[in-house]
């Protein structure tokens, strides 16, 4: 059983920056991906980046050069900085993680980012 606690949100003007943090307790084992959702007002939730357990990243278009996933095993934790901040990026923000093979993933509780204009 993988528990995620999502952390790091907050009120932010536009052009400001935020780093999120997702801690992860027990044992991932295998490949997996651990992505950062968003869900804005009253839309559905969108896959912002992506970072696989062999290192490899992805973005999405919207956030790509602004946002960057990172990860630090020993603290089993994913990040998400966010810089150059939108109005448009306001949402709840999740973590997930899926093994590679499995039918299960695994969200947090979600992370309020909130940009104003």
């Amino acid at each position: 059983q993988v528990q995620l606690v999502e952390s790091g949100g907050g009120l932010v003007q536009a052009g400001g920056s935020l780093r999120l943090s997702c801690v992860a307790s027990g044992s991932i084992f295998g490949i997996h991906y651990i992505d950062w959702y968003r869900q804005p007002p009253g839309k559905q939730r969108e896959r912002v980046a992506t970072i696989i357990s062999t290192g490899s990243t992805n973005y999405s278009d919207s956030v790509k050069g602004r946002f960057t996933i990172s990860r630090d095993n020993a603290k089993n934790t994913v990040y998400l900085q966010m810089n150059s901040l939108k109005p448009e990026d306001t949402a709840v923000y999740y973590c997930r993680v899926w093994v590679v093979g499995s039918t299960m993933d695994y969200w947090g509780q979600g992370t309020q980012v909130t940009v104003s204009s």
